[in-house]
């Protein structure tokens, strides 16, 4: 048996929330079992947008740079509207929760998409609502996941990158998996 965790650093801007994604992936973590999370636009903006031409993503808005840059690195992505928040995209292994949580409608508590899809991955409902917090707060969500010592080396790279916080999150313990 061993325990999957999920890390989750939070951080002021999409600089650093840059900087650190590039830190996991420098490090060899596989980018397929780490996400980003954050708004798509500045709420001074009037246009916002994206289309996807072949494998390129081509993004509108302040951010367009950023957001059309990181999106891939990753494996798949979603642009969600969450009220409250506003304009959020979600990258990675998170994109599959979220879309679960979308297409069969499912509502845990009160809580968004998004919200929903972090508890679905097993992150507290107290913790839910405090990244929902800071979605709405303009700040980034950057996500590793794996077994705890690849988010014990996750979480001392998060913290290198200066994030405003870091919290490990465990989840049930599973079977460890078969090699034949």
């Amino acid at each position: 048996m061993y325990h999957i965790e999920t890390v989750i650093g939070v951080f002021p801007d999409h600089q650093s929330a840059e900087t650190a994604v590039k830190s996991l992936a420098d490090a060899a973590f596989q980018m397929k079992n780490l996400s980003l999370v954050g708004k798509g636009y500045h709420s001074d903006e009037k246009v916002v947008g994206f289309y996807n031409s072949g494998d390129r993503i081509k993004f509108w808005g302040s951010r367009g740079a950023f957001w059309g840059g990181v999106w891939g690195l990753f494996f798949g992505g979603m642009f969600l509207t969450i009220p409250v928040v506003g304009h959020v995209i979600v990258l990675g292994y998170l994109t599959v929760a979220a879309v679960s949580a979308v297409e069969g409608a499912v509502v845990v508590g009160g809580l968004s998409a998004l919200g929903a899809a972090l508890y679905g991955i097993g992150i507290p409902k107290d913790s839910v609502i405090q990244y929902e917090t800071d979605m709405a707060a303009d700040r980034f969500l950057v996500m590793a996941h794996g077994t705890a010592d690849e988010m014990a080396r996750a979480h001392a790279l998060l913290l290198q990158a200066n994030p405003t916080s870091v919290e490990v999150h465990s989840q049930a313990a599973v079977a460890e998996p078969v090699v034949a």
